[in-house]
């Protein structure tokens, strides 16, 4: 299945999405995924924490989820798991300076105020 679900990755796709659905999809998932997509693109990752990553990400690009974006409130409920279970996982690999491109990027979409409140997801990869 993740090597079905990584077909459906790519860096157009997830700048696509974000752009259509990122703020429906609200700050906290797109900032679950420019988490990962930053951490996605650092040299210093290795391949099986990238495998993780672009699986994660491609269930978030991919129209077919367990329940549906188009579904108001609960939509993006099911991405924000994934994403989440994907930082866990490569927790280890998000330092300072991802959080940073990250919360810069978010901030350009959404405004300053919205920084304020990650602490449920910085949490579950800060040391």
């Amino acid at each position: 299945m993740a090597e079905k679900l990584s077909d459906h990755y790519s860096e157009d796709s997830f700048w696509e999405k974000l752009r259509k659905f990122g703020k429906k999809a609200g700050y906290k998932v797109v900032y679950a995924a420019l988490l990962l997509f930053y951490c996605l693109k650092d040299g210093n990752v290795p391949a099986w924490a990238k495998t993780v990553i672009i699986g994660s990400l491609a269930y978030f690009i991919s129209p077919l989820d367990a329940i549906p974006d188009i579904v108001p409130v609960a939509g993006f409920t099911d991405d924000l798991g994934s994403l989440v279970a994907a930082l866990g996982i490569v927790a280890v690999y998000i330092n300072e300076d991802i959080r940073q491109k990250a919360k810069v990027k978010l901030a350009e979409w959404f405004g300053d105020d919205c920084l304020d409140d990650l602490g449920d997801i910085d949490d579950k990869f800060s040391k």
